[in-house]
């Protein structure tokens, strides 16, 4: 089996009952990092145990109601990804829930197996997540920090969301977070981060490409045309760019946990390509953005 056809999962391809996208650290042969995709038709009801599992409820496109632990959270939702940021709602593990909706819609379900369990059930506002503008030039992108160190307190689950304008490039200068490491004052340099990244382009016939390659004592190499409801498995390995097709604006979901017990969020640039980040400093940010009428916050 290619890396390609391992880590690049095609829309459909790993549907399991109820979602049209399941991975879990058994499918992906990893440890940590999971994602459902769950499609629900107006009146329509999905019941989810978290078992040892955090998860959040992210609606991409409608509002749902969520019940867990005898709490009841509304989430207005939104009308899709290109729009505004959503609130949402975190689920600890040994919880069961029911997600309901009366309008119908597309909820993403990022999870991250943990061995703690102290949070309780909550509800993210959309007015408390942190909205960036990053890059510059033909790399500007936009990013919703939903759950990171500083933006919403979670046991090992990291989730954020990139929207990309067509013709630009993200996720670059390319990076990993694929080992636990230390500069020589012993101050943590990278953490070690499975990650998976989930997408939607706009457009009848939209379409990107994902990067993702290796070390020769680590080697993986994946250079994927992705299209809406695709994902790419990143085990380990240098990530980036994503690259927006001119004319089509490109979304990605990023779920990311570890085994580090400190939730940390720590990369490093290819060496090969960080000098890019100096080119930022005289170029400004594409015009294109913030998407959805939205302010940087």
């Amino acid at each position: 089996m290619s890396d390609a056809s391992k880590y690049y999962l095609p829309g459909g391809t790993s549907a399991d009952g109820p979602y049209e996208l399941a991975v879990t650290p058994e499918s992906a042969g990893w440890g940590h990092s999971g994602l459902r995709i769950l499609t629900l038709e107006p009146g329509a009801a999905h019941s989810l145990a978290t078992g040892d599992s955090e998860f959040l409820v992210l609606p991409l496109s409608g509002g749902c109601t969520v019940t867990v632990d005898g709490q009841v959270f509304e989430l207005d939702g939104r009308d899709g990804v290109f729009g505004e940021v959503t609130d949402f709602a975190y689920l600890p593990p040994a919880s069961r829930s029911l997600i309901s909706t009366a309008s119908g819609g597309t909820f993403a379900l990022p999870s991250a197996r943990t061995e703690r369990g102290g949070l309780p059930a909550r509800y993210g506002s959309k007015e408390e997540v942190p909205v960036e503008l990053r890059g510059a030039g033909n790399c500007s992108r936009q990013v919703h920090n939903y759950c990171l160190p500083g933006t919403f307190e979670a046991e090992q689950l990291l989730v954020c969301e990139v929207l990309t304008p067509g013709g630009n490039w993200s996720s670059y200068p390319p990076h990993k977070h694929d080992e636990a490491r230390t500069d020589e004052h012993g101050r943590p340099v990278e953490s070690e981060l499975e990650e998976i990244y989930y997408f939607q382009v706009a457009g009848e016939g939209g379409f990107a490409y994902q990067r993702v390659y290796g070390r020769p004592e680590r080697p993986i190499d994946v250079l994927a045309e992705v299209r809406s409801g695709d994902a790419v498995l990143i085990p380990h390995g240098w990530h980036g760019p994503s690259v927006a097709a001119p004319g089509y604006d490109l979304y990605y979901l990023n779920v990311m946990a570890g085994p580090g017990q400190d939730r940390a969020w720590l990369i490093c640039d290819d060496p090969a390509h960080g000098w890019v980040r100096s080119m930022w400093e005289s170029q400004d940010v594409d015009a294109r953005l913030p998407f959805g009428g939205g302010e940087k916050r």
